[in-house]
């Protein structure tokens, strides 16, 4: 993965995000409008030919993002927890 900031400005953050898909964008997206984005969208022009851009917009776009993504990793430990213990109760 490579990240590339397309476009900065007050309140507004436009980030290339190379070599990923829907899966992880979808995820920073939900994600940064629960932690508070006024505006939180990404798109693909096409699949195979362009980079995937993430756009925020909010009072701290760049702290939206990273709360976003930590909220990824924190819902993915939890999933782990959850699942492994459900796992050993089937044994």
């Amino acid at each position: 993965m490579k990240l590339e900031i397309e476009s900065q400005e007050t309140g507004k953050l436009a980030l290339l995000v190379k070599g990923e898909d829907h899966t992880l964008l979808n995820v920073l997206k939900e994600n940064a409008w629960k932690e508070g984005a006024k505006q939180a969208a990404y798109m693909i022009k096409h699949p195979y030919m362009s980079d995937p851009k993430i756009i925020i917009r909010a009072k701290d776009p760049k702290k939206v993002l990273i709360n976003a993504a930590q909220l990824a990793i924190d819902d993915s430990k939890e999933f782990g927890i959850v699942f492994s213990r459900e796992v050993k109760k089937k044994k």
